[in-house]
């Protein structure tokens, strides 16, 4: 089988403003759309992101440890910035830390089931063998 995507829930209420996130800061572009999905991608990977909209978001402790993972030289810095954006637009977001060089982005009243990580890049520099 070949990999195709990974799919997360968004509440409905900010569906569109997470997809907004996605496609205007972080530079995804849209692939296709339904009533109830998007399937997105970031240029440059061959894994899709797809987002679906449910009804109501849910406060899992757990969240934080289901996640959309991103590489940065300044992780926290960047997620601090998403964070804004999403509070400008009315969405409660804050900023947790994994360790001094993890970080992730939670906004429970949006993403029900994920949260956005970044990390230094030498955190993912992993010895691949084929």
């Amino acid at each position: 089988m070949e990999f195709n995507h990974v799919a997360n829930r968004v509440a409905a209420a900010h569906f569109e403003i997470i997809v907004a996130l996605f496609k205007e800061r972080l530079g995804f572009i849209e692939l296709r759309r339904t009533e109830r999905a998007i399937w997105l991608r970031k240029p440059g990977s061959n894994i899709d992101l797809q987002f679906s909209r449910v009804a109501a978001s849910h406060d899992d402790p757990e969240r934080a440890r289901s996640q959309v993972s991103f590489l940065s030289l300044t992780p926290r810095d960047e997620l601090e910035l998403l964070a804004g954006w999403l509070s400008e637009r009315g969405v409660a977001a804050h900023v947790g830390a994994y360790s001094d060089r993890e970080f992730y982005l939670e906004a429970p009243d949006a993403m029900v089931d994920f949260v956005i990580e970044a990390m230094r890049p030498e955190l993912a520099d992993y010895p691949v063998k084929d």
